[in-house]
């Protein structure tokens, strides 16, 4: 079991920060911190569950607590490179292979403590959930993709898209960054997308392009699948999930789309509860919309074991 939670932040990772020493529980928000959950006796499954661009695990709470109280898995959410930080100082230096090694990480810790461990992840969390299940062997459960950033959303055929991530890969993204404080009303996640972050998903993105390309209906991507994804997202389009799904086993993909009309954005897939400001007077609208289909979505997920 890791170290006693500290008051007011429930299953925070404390040995975390000793893994990565760029952050610290006096560096990092109180609502962004990363989280474990463990059972005290030894679980057979496991699940890492990795937050998008900009926010933190907090997003990934509600899921993760099914997971540990309902499936009896044990739950590792770690908090990404320039994430959740009360100083992020526009982000500068963030780093793609920084991300790659906070989610190694809770993959090596989670196989350490079970048999059989899963991976998952929201928008840039579900990129980088499927590179590592390509790529690291001890990822030997199911894929659950929430919103995930496999394509960028815009235009017709995803062209505005594809030319948003050729710009982000180039020396455009810091200049088109305005250089604004990234802490805003949002206690879980920053104010704005930070264009220096966008650039290290946008790399993320073509390597996973190149990995889904690797796979066909003859050779296709053998872990079973579990997708969320919502037809009014406007930020990460659903053709890259329509991709995957196409090379992908078809009695091991589980597509849970849901419907334009619903009106779900893109992270508010997976909010059981909605977000409200810091400052939020009673009456105050949500900064971010709870998902109507939020039990509908985990009893489609519970399914899949």
């Amino acid at each position: 079991m890791d170290h006693p939670a500290r008051k007011g932040r429930d299953h925070e990772w404390l040995d975390y920060y000793k893994q990565f020493r760029y952050f610290s529980a006096e560096a990092v928000r109180d609502g962004c911190y990363p989280r474990i959950m463990e059972h005290e006796e030894p679980a057979e499954k496991s699940i890492v569950l990795v937050h998008g661009l900009t926010d933190s695990p907090y997003f990934l709470t509600a899921i993760g607590d099914y997971f540990f109280k309902k499936m009896g898995y044990n739950v590792y959410l770690p908090l990404l490179h320039f994430h959740g930080l009360k100083e992020p100082q526009g982000m500068e230096g963030v780093k793609l292979k920084e991300w790659k090694a906070n989610v190694d990480f809770a993959v090596e810790v989670a196989a350490a403590k079970s048999a059989k461990v899963s991976i998952g992840g929201l928008s840039t969390g579900g990129t980088l959930s499927f590179y590592t299940a390509v790529k690291n062997k001890k990822i030997n459960g199911t894929l659950y993709l929430f919103s995930a950033a496999l394509d960028l959303a815009g235009g017709i055929g995803g062209l505005v898209g594809e030319l948003k991530e050729r710009l982000l890969r180039t020396f455009m993204a810091d200049v088109l960054d305005n250089d604004k404080h990234l802490i805003g009303a949002n206690p879980y996640r920053y104010c704005r997308m930070d264009m220096d972050g966008a650039r290290e998903l946008s790399k993320m993105i073509k390597e996973t392009d190149t990995l889904i390309k690797h796979f066909n209906p003859k050779k296709p991507f053998p872990k079973r699948v579990f997708a969320a994804h919502s037809e009014s997202d406007s930020t990460a389009n659903i053709t890259g999930i329509e991709d995957l799904q196409k090379v992908s086993i078809p009695d091991r993909f589980t597509f849970f789309r849901i419907p334009e009309a619903v009106g779900v954005s893109h992270a508010s897939l997976v909010l059981k509860d909605p977000i409200y400001a810091s400052n939020a007077s009673p009456g105050d609208a949500p900064l971010e919309k709870a998902n109507p289909q939020f039990q509908e979505m985990m009893a489609a997920m519970a399914v899949m074991g």
